[in-house]
């Protein structure tokens, strides 16, 4: 009998891919993360969502360190990645951004071909041998972002003559081209139109089968179709997380409420 014993079991199912405690972040003087405490489990969807300016997008970008290009940015808490302190003065920001990979807002193709756009990240980061393995990859990548039938007559034409929603699903296909295990996206959506919308939350669903996905969104509706848990922001506040279902039909905080009801926001 091999079985696993149910405490390991349980602590399996338990164990968190990503965990902060009292994080908290300024702006020079200005305090915008309050004692953020999250744990974001594994192949799961977590999506943040909240007015403007509630804190969601800073948030996200303390996960791989992208406030460190803002000089008068400064993080204190702590956030670990599989129980490692990412903000541990030993961690290189180049090789965690690698491992935690990032969709902004506005599609961000390089003025490459649509190939160099792909084969960018595992050139730098040495991934692979020989052209026969980049090939695969950049195949494979495609594949998994949906692209591949649409571009594989002319992966050598420039990523930046596609169209929103393919340019998008480029920039999905270069973060997974580096093979990360955490995939942040930010307001992925919201320069898209509603039929390349879908196929990015089509595409969103299928990649938390192999990745974790943290998405800030402001749609409520797509939080509630792309995510299994949800966390409400609000004045750099985390009011409340958890299931997605348990947030939208019965959330503990009247602030939660009222945001989902659209008294603000």
């Amino acid at each position: 009998m091999n079985e696993m014993p149910n405490f390991e079991q349980a602590k399996t199912m338990t164990e968190s891919k990503i965990s902060a405690n009292k994080v908290q972040v300024y702006y020079g003087d200005t305090h915008a993360i309050k004692d953020v405490d999250i744990e974001i489990q594994p192949r799961s969807v977590t999506a943040f969502i909240g007015p403007s300016g509630c804190g969601k997008s800073t948030f996200l970008r303390t996960l791989n360190r992208m406030n460190d290009t803002i000089d008068i940015c400064r993080v204190e808490g702590s956030i670990k990645i599989d129980g490692e302190n990412i903000y541990d003065p030993k961690v290189d920001p180049v090789q965690l951004r690698a491992k935690v990979g990032m969709v902004f807002q506005k599609p961000n193709p390089f003025p490459k071909s649509i190939y160099d756009n792909i084969a960018y990240g595992p050139r730098i980061h040495g991934l692979s041998r020989s052209k026969a393995e980049l090939d695969e990859i950049v195949a494979s990548s495609l594949q998994k972002a949906g692209l591949w039938e649409e571009v594989k007559n002319r992966l050598d034409e420039p990523g930046t003559g596609m169209s929103g929603g393919q340019q998008q699903r480029l920039c999905i296909a270069r973060a997974i081209a580096v093979s990360p295990e955490v995939i942040l996206m930010d307001e992925p959506c919201s320069a898209l139109d509603p039929i390349a919308t879908a196929k990015v939350e089509e595409l969103i669903d299928e990649l938390r089968e192999n990745f974790t996905i943290v998405i800030v969104t402001h749609s409520m509706q797509q939080a509630a179709r792309v995510s299994q848990r949800t966390a409400f922001f609000h004045l750099g506040v985390l009011v409340e997380e958890g299931l997605t279902e348990d947030i939208f039909t019965n959330p503990k905080d009247k602030r939660t409420q009222d945001y989902i009801t659209g008294r603000f926001g």
